[in-house]
């Protein structure tokens, strides 16, 4: 499936936007390319909601650091591009040997690099909720309250990444500072795996006066039969 197939699909479905991840994107993407997607996107009556990379700003100072960084200027870059209003990041993992304090504080220094370069471009960075120094919410908003301030940062709110004892509650905690937000259909407590309760996650975002758009994350069986009937309950319970 190509990214236009994508798009393709996406407007099939009578969605209002397209979320283009930069992982399924050629690695020699050109700016006609990014302008075709834009384009295409445009024409089928799509809004491309964001896009989103997989870094990790945990790692020791050198080459592999400096190319994490590069890599989400340059998405920066590829968003503004292609009117992507947001970046979904990662904070990532400790690295062999090192303490999560210092993990911490690598992480919050490669979010303030990037985001000062994001704000000049009018791109927000959203940091998601993936694991890593971000597997709990407290850890997450460890992260959060020491970034600098700005308006162009947020979190992705992703409702399938807690693997708490209460996934729900923990995901009410991060609620008020998402800025994009993904609705997966199940839910892992304590590691295990149960159908997602999708009302009760709209809820969490309603009630936290979320009005940016929602994006199903969907990483399960049978995608072509079962993912129309997802954004179908989806939309009935947004409306």
């Amino acid at each position: 499936m190509t990214l236009d197939d994508f798009v393709d699909f996406c407007a099939k479905l009578n969605l209002d936007g397209t979320e283009l991840t930069s992982y399924y994107f050629p690695p020699d993407a050109t700016h006609e390319f990014l302008l075709g997607l834009k384009q295409r996107a445009f024409r089928l009556g799509l809004d491309i909601s964001g896009t989103a990379i997989g870094n990790d700003f945990c790692l020791p100072d050198g080459e592999k650091r400096d190319a994490q960084i590069q890599s989400c200027k340059t998405w920066i870059d590829n968003a503004a591009v292609m009117g992507a209003p947001v970046i979904r990041i990662f904070a990532g993992r400790v690295a062999k040997g090192d303490s999560e304090e210092v993990a911490l504080d690598r992480c919050v220094a490669g979010i303030d690099e990037c985001l000062e370069y994001a704000a000049q471009k009018g791109v927000f960075l959203a940091l998601e909720n993936h694991g890593g120094i971000t597997a709990t919410p407290q850890q997450l908003l460890a992260i959060v309250g020491r970034v600098k301030d700005s308006p162009w940062f947020g979190v992705n709110f992703d409702s399938g990444n807690f693997r708490t004892d209460d996934p729900y509650a923990d995901l009410e905690k991060i609620a008020p500072y998402a800025i994009n937000a993904q609705l997966k259909v199940m839910v892992g407590p304590r590691g295990t795996e149960e159908h997602a309760d999708l009302k009760r996650m709209v809820g969490i975002l309603r009630a936290a006066n979320y009005r940016g758009y929602v994006v199903l994350e969907y990483e399960e069986k049978k995608p072509w039969e079962e993912i129309p009937g997802y954004i179908k309950q989806l939309r009935e319970l947004i409306s």
